[in-house]
């Protein structure tokens, strides 16, 4: 789909490490190009036209994240530097202050370190308790065992909606029913979702949720925290600066915006941010749901090719979304990706920041891929092809 308009897949390789980044339309460096030669101002700052433009452009970015996000509210959107940026945002400006010593923290232990460190360090901090869902037998999340996890001291559910290495889709909506009818909230991690299916935050019920530009064909040092409202506006800023505040004295005295600027002091990343409108506006043009269709049917296509190659170990045959993890028997997974490259295939190899996973795949290491709507059954194809090689042992070696 729409490879023509991905200036990156002119070269003569095959990219398959879309859960790391994904490659950007044409459109995104025109957009920003546009920002630096045209009417490059600062955003919230200047009473004259071209700074009038920024905070039109900027602003109509955090709408069009609401609209797609279906948001009640522009103010529940505030721009960061990437989902790491945005999950530490509320854990540590809304929860440190929301738990305290003794309370539970439901994780899972296929997690990325994003949404896990921050909660260790939260721990230590001010004696939270971290405790793991357990996975099932094809390593996702089930109700039965949120039910099971969760103990009168739940106070937060904390997981990704689609994992970044054994990819499975969890039930989050079952999910957030469940643990508001408990009061408990839940906190989401949307990097691997929002860029591959549509989001209704309101219709899912989700309390809280962050996503990275850079994951959906957008810049890189921007990301996006949704809150609810009610929940936002108690959350406690944990940087100060200029961008933030209305007021402040030498005696001590401040006054601080309100939401969403609130959250988001110093000069932001305006080009990013006006270039992730941009793609937004292309992701709209081609529709969340048509993409979903579609990397649906490479996956499951990548799946049945990928279980005839010899010696293959699928880690997530039954996962839904576009990432596979595998490795081939024998082999170190580092030295599979590098003879993939050899083949000008690119694939990620590794923990993927999910170093606790290795507690339940049983191995540290996987080869990833990560697919996105511009790759096609050709280049799988390719894929298989090599990784069917009968001297691949001997060309590692």
């Amino acid at each position: 789909m729409n490879r023509e308009d991905f200036p990156m897949l002119k070269q003569d390789f095959v990219y398959f490490d879309n859960g790391a980044t994904t490659f950007k339309p044409a459109i995104l460096s025109e957009s920003i190009r546009e920002y630096y030669n045209e009417y490059s101002a600062n955003a919230h700052r200047g009473d004259y036209d071209i700074s009038l433009k920024v905070d039109n452009m900027y602003e109509g970015t955090r709408k069009k994240v609401q609209e797609l996000l279906h948001a009640t509210s522009s103010d529940e959107i505030v721009f960061t530097s990437g989902a790491t940026d945005a999950l530490n945002k509320i854990i540590f400006g809304y929860f440190r202050y929301y738990l305290k010593k003794g309370d539970e923290v439901l994780l899972t232990k296929s997690e990325h370190a994003s949404n896990v460190l921050p909660w260790f360090e939260l721990a230590d901090d001010i004696g939270i308790i971290i405790r793991y869902i357990e996975l099932d037998d094809h390593k996702k999340v089930t109700m039965k065992n949120v039910k099971r996890a969760i103990t009168p001291k739940t106070k937060v559910i904390s997981l990704a909606h689609i994992t970044n290495v054994v990819g499975d889709i969890r039930p989050i909506e079952e999910i957030n029913h469940y643990a508001h009818k408990m009061g408990i909230l839940v906190l989401v991690d949307g990097a691997q979702s929002v860029p591959h299916m549509k989001i209704d935050v309101q219709e899912l019920d989700i309390d809280f949720l962050t996503f990275s530009a850079h994951k959906m064909y957008g810049p890189t040092g921007v990301g996006v925290l949704y809150g609810k409202k009610e929940l936002l506006n108690q959350i406690h800023p944990i940087e100060f600066g200029g961008g933030m505040n209305s007021s402040f004295s030498s005696d001590g005295m401040r006054i601080y915006d309100e939401l969403p600027h609130l959250l988001e002091p110093g000069t932001p990343n305006i080009a990013g941010v006006i270039g992730f409108g941009s793609i937004l506006t292309y992701l709209e043009q081609i529709g969340m749901d048509k993409i979903a269709i579609y990397e649906q049917e490479l996956h499951n296509y990548a799946v049945e090719k990928l279980k005839t190659v010899p010696n293959i170990i699928l880690y997530n045959e039954y996962s839904e979304s576009g990432i596979i993890a595998m490795n081939i028997k024998d082999v170190f997974a580092q030295d599979l990706a590098i003879y993939l490259n050899k083949y000008k295939i690119c694939v990620r190899a590794g923990n993927h920041c999910a170093k606790i996973l290795k507690d339940e795949l049983g191995i540290k290491n996987t080869c990833r891929i990560s697919l996105a709507f511009y790759n096609n059954k050709e280049e799988i194809d390719y894929l298989v092809k090599v990784l069917s090689n009968p001297n691949l042992k001997e060309e590692i070696i």
